[in-house]
């Protein structure tokens, strides 16, 4: 039997949507399964935050689960499998389906069709004759979360997600998707009701952050360590893009906080890489470089504080 939703995120009932999703996010990226290949207790904890998440966020769930409408599971108890409520009045109850779709209409409306000569899929979308109905809904929306790399998200690639049931779905991710683009899977929702067709799949996307890369609409921002030989001297040097490593030359006289920008080398080749470099000192400062700065100072000294001063 599934546990109660808010215990498995570890939310209190009047979590808010943010909340929600904050700590699913969290144990998402800690139980993904392509995060602990072979371990099946992570897999089930994994399955067991996506069937949770998928009642809590989805509003009309969390409230057919509020209501004792549904169970943990998300499926209805049999007390309201065939009528969940009934509106008084003298328009007659509306019945709703326990698939989760709309009321298919009025009593009153569908005897009156029988009798008098026409019966109608009321709400439904369909046609209806005498002597028999047709009618048919579209399937809901269905609501996922995933994370992905950030190299995946700003090349794009195609992955797989692993539903709460155990079943995969395929993911196309485009180049350049941003954290919290949502993605719509045409037909790849809920079943329809009769003819209708599925919902679609809108799959909500979380970018983990890289080491080196950050983001910056379309450019990709890295700092760059340099030596001091390197600062001075200036040279070509090694430096990683997304797209692999390319050869950068750092002018001499380069300064901490100088930026450099490599064309074309950002998201989908719109943007830049913009390359912000970081002059390093050696770990240990030896006597001959302290002799040559003494020597040096003699007659190159300088005040990098000048403007700073005019300025106060």
């Amino acid at each position: 039997m599934a546990e109660d939703p808010y215990s498995v995120l570890g939310v209190a009932t009047s979590a808010t949507a943010d909340e929600i999703t904050k700590a699913y996010r969290k144990l998402a990226k800690k139980l993904h399964p392509d995060l602990n290949p072979g371990d099946k207790a992570a897999e089930e904890k994994f399955k067991e935050i996506s069937n949770a998440y998928s009642i809590l966020n989805d509003e009309e769930k969390r409230g057919k689960y509020d209501r004792g409408e549904i169970d943990a599971s998300g499926q209805e108890r049999p007390e309201a499998r065939y009528y969940r409520e009934y509106a008084g009045g003298p328009g007659g109850a509306r019945y709703h389906s326990s698939a989760g779709y709309e009321d298919m209409g009025d009593f009153s409306d569908l005897f009156g069709d029988m009798f008098g000569g026409g019966m109608r899929g009321a709400g439904m979308g369909g046609r209806g004759q005498r002597g028999g109905a047709r009618f048919s809904m579209p399937g809901k929306d269905a609501q996922y979360h995933l994370d992905i790399p950030f190299l995946d998200a700003v090349n794009g690639t195609k992955t797989r997600i692993t539903l709460p049931d155990g079943s995969t779905l395929d993911v196309t991710i485009p180049p350049g998707v941003n954290e919290g683009q949502v993605l719509r899977l045409k037909g790849k929702g809920h079943p329809g009701l009769g003819e209708g067709p599925p919902g679609d799949a809108l799959v909500e996307v979380g970018v983990r952050p890289h080491p080196v890369f950050k983001r910056d609409g379309n450019d990709i921002v890295v700092e760059l360590p340099i030596s001091l030989d390197e600062a001075v001297l200036g040279g070509k040097v090694q430096i990683p893009t997304i797209g692999g490593n390319v050869a950068m030359t750092v002018p001499a006289g380069a300064n901490s906080g100088q930026t450099l920008r490599l064309k074309g080398r950002g998201v989908k080749g719109k943007g830049d890489q913009l390359v912000k470099l970081n002059v390093v000192m050696p770990e240990k400062i030896d006597d001959d470089l302290k002799a040559f700065i003494e020597e040096w100072k003699k007659t190159h000294a300088y005040d990098p504080r000048r403007t700073m001063k005019e300025q106060a």
